[in-house]
């Protein structure tokens, strides 16, 4: 799907998702964090193969199953019901983080709590909360080929989740290369973020006064529908 007609069931999760399915390529093999980077796969155009990647040792993951069809002993990392694509393959979890540690994984999809303007991402815990585990989030942000970050942009309570500087515990430190949020496409790059798109009907300006971070552009800011 391109920067086509919006539909008005479609929701703010469902246009970042359906916006960083375009990033994916053909023939990639992907790793989705929880949450909104579960949903890219069910964007994918059919003629685009891809092999998704899951912690818990599958590789090939699919788009999510139909209400009432979930298979109860197939589940992503997440504990989430899922499909399986043609050619799929189970492994071990020790093997399944080898490959991430290895660098075999060509993009990984995650979402934040924080992300700073030179790439740090925070995203697996906040101080004095319980939290179940950091998960794979450390080795997918440093040893995937391509980090992608999505994201609301501003957290429940009103505030910028793309910052400055992370002051939250960080998770990798200058690993994000794109963000994509309900209100923007960023790219960050050596010299800093840049404001590539804005998600219609916000314009440049909304986006900056909503951003900590300092925006840079160099062109034309193009709006996805």
């Amino acid at each position: 799907m391109g920067m086509g007609e919006v539909k008005e069931t479609e929701t703010y999760r469902e246009r970042i998702a359906r916006r960083a399915a375009m990033e994916v390529e053909d023939g990639m093999i992907i790793n989705l964090g929880i949450g909104i980077p579960t949903m890219v796969a069910d964007f994918i155009p059919s003629d685009v193969r891809v092999m998704f990647h899951a912690e818990n040792g599958i590789m090939g993951t699919g788009p999510s199953p139909k209400k009432g069809e979930e298979n109860p002993m197939l589940c992503n990392a997440g504990g989430f019901p899922v499909t399986l694509a043609t050619g799929a393959s189970f492994f071990d979890s020790a093997t399944a983080f080898a490959i991430i540690r290895r660098g075999l994984l060509d993009m990984t999809i995650l979402g934040v709590l924080e992300v700073s303007q030179s790439g740090d991402i925070a995203n697996w815990i906040v101080p004095g909360k319980r939290v179940p585990g950091m998960g794979g989030a450390m080795e997918l942000a440093q040893k995937a080929k391509k980090v992608m970050v999505v994201t609301t942009h501003l957290d429940k309570n009103g505030r910028s989740k793309i910052v400055r500087e992370c002051s939250l515990p960080l998770t990798a430190k200058g690993a994000a290369d794109w963000i994509i949020t309900d209100m923007a496409v960023m790219q960050v790059m050596p010299d800093g973020l840049y404001l590539r798109e804005v998600m219609y009907p916000y314009c440049v300006a909304d986006v900056i006064g909503a951003t900590e971070a300092e925006l840079k552009m160099d062109g034309e800011v193009g709006v996805f529908r």
